[in-house]
């Protein structure tokens, strides 16, 4: 869930983290260069800059120099696996406690079988 009141480089790095675990940027793929995201995102370079080098850090990209940046092998499922930790801890307490107040059950949100 991106909330306003977060960092743009937060809210970018949540767009780039959604893309690599849809696979719109797969496993080994190029990610858009610096600029041209920012473009597309009406962002600062620097502000994209800064989200793709946490994502760096986190040992979810790779530079390869005079090529460009590249989705690591295994950044998928460890972003899946931070970002499903993330909801349970951060989101899901507060749509629980919503759910509760309006006498909404798990049944009343699955999907049929």
């Amino acid at each position: 869930m991106i909330q306003n009141s977060r960092p743009v480089y937060l809210k970018l790095r949540d767009i780039i983290a959604e893309s690599i675990i849809d696979g719109t940027y797969a496993e080994g793929a190029m990610l858009p260069s610096v600029r041209a995201f920012a473009a597309e995102q009406g962002a600062n370079p620097l502000t994209v800059a800064k989200a793709y080098q946490q994502f760096q850090l986190d040992g979810l990209i790779e530079v390869q120099r005079g090529v460009g940046m590249l989705v690591a092998h295994g950044a998928a499922d460890k972003l899946r696996q931070s970002e499903r930790a993330a909801f349970l801890a951060h989101e899901w307490p507060a749509i629980r406690s919503r759910m509760a107040i309006l006498g909404i059950g798990l049944e009343d949100v699955s999907e049929p079988a």
